[in-house]
């Protein structure tokens, strides 16, 4: 791609794209460089875009079929693909990938800023893939075989006396269709063929386990997951896109920013049914997401 940069922010995840203007149709070709890039850094920074929500969303669609913006939470008016990540309807300051809790969880997500706070609000993203690399040999065969369960009805942990009225409105909505899928906690990544750490916060039982003995293990491999080194911090400033490969990323939105407005939209891609590394696909528990996505089929 003639005029175009592609540089690496961390050692093991991120890179900014210059020299791309996404606001236009893309040929064949620069889309199939920035999915090669994705693929290597994780996720994808592109600094003042020219993008509304009809912009976020052509862009998306050059990797595949949308998802609706949630499968139980509303999407912005008059924009079904597009979901609005505002500090006014809660914040996601856990640990997690994408609805997981779904067959076929997104394949990769795009945000967009669209109110920054003066200070804080970023958004940390974490390479999965590297964290399984790093995992020590026992605990890397005994990761290999589990399997979890993850649902939408997850631990909050929020104490009681913080649930006020609009918080309980809106973590009923959140859970007002019940999802359960079980996934392997390795995931082997149908393009590049890395196997990466599939938990994150939905993750909520291993597979043959109780719950207290599931913990202690996703609490183990969670912590390989969100070591510094595998880790972007990202600081936002207005009018940038962030693209991410949600199939072996995990992340975090930072409450530090006192309350102060903090808005950004997001538009997800179809995703593949994810695949351990025997080649058994996930498996669907409880809950149809064929109302939020289609189910996509990797290029060979």
């Amino acid at each position: 791609m003639p005029g175009t940069e592609i540089r690496k922010v961390t050692a093991h995840i991120g890179a900014q794209v210059s020299g791309v203007d996404i606001a236009h149709p893309l040929p064949a070709e620069t889309v199939a460089a920035l999915r090669a890039a994705l693929g290597e850094h994780k996720a994808l920074v592109f600094d003042d875009v020219d993008l509304d929500d009809e912009g976020q969303q052509a862009f998306a669609r050059h990797f595949g079929d949308l998802t609706t913006a949630h499968p139980t939470v509303p999407a912005v008016d008059g924009a079904p693909h597009v979901l609005p990540v505002d500090s006014e309807r809660g914040r996601a300051n856990h640990w997690h990938t994408d609805v997981t809790f779904v067959l076929n969880p997104p394949q990769a997500s795009t945000l967009r800023s669209i109110t920054v706070p003066p200070y804080g609000g970023e958004t940390l993203i974490a390479n999965s893939a590297s964290a399984y690399r790093s995992l020590p040999e026992p605990l890397r065969l005994l990761a290999d075989t589990l399997w979890a369960e993850h649902t939408n009805d997850y631990d909050y942990a929020v104490p009681d006396e913080e649930v006020d009225e609009d918080r309980a409105e809106q973590r009923a909505q959140f859970t007002s269709i019940n999802f359960r899928t079980a996934h392997p906690v390795v995931r082997v990544h149908p393009l590049t063929g890395e196997r990466g750490l599939f938990i994150g916060g939905f993750a909520q039982r291993i597979v043959g386990l109780s719950v207290a003995e599931s913990r202690k293990i996703l609490d183990l491999l969670q912590a390989y997951v969100t070591r510094p080194e595998n880790v972007l911090r990202w600081c936002w400033s207005p009018n940038q896109l962030v693209l991410f490969d949600n199939r072996i990323t995990q992340h975090y939105a930072i409450d530090n920013y006192n309350g102060l407005p903090r808005r950004l939209h997001r538009v997800t891609v179809a995703g593949d049914v994810p695949v351990g590394i025997e080649g058994k696909e996930s498996y669907s528990i409880a809950g149809d997401a064929s109302h939020y996505t289609s189910v996509h089929t990797p290029e060979a």
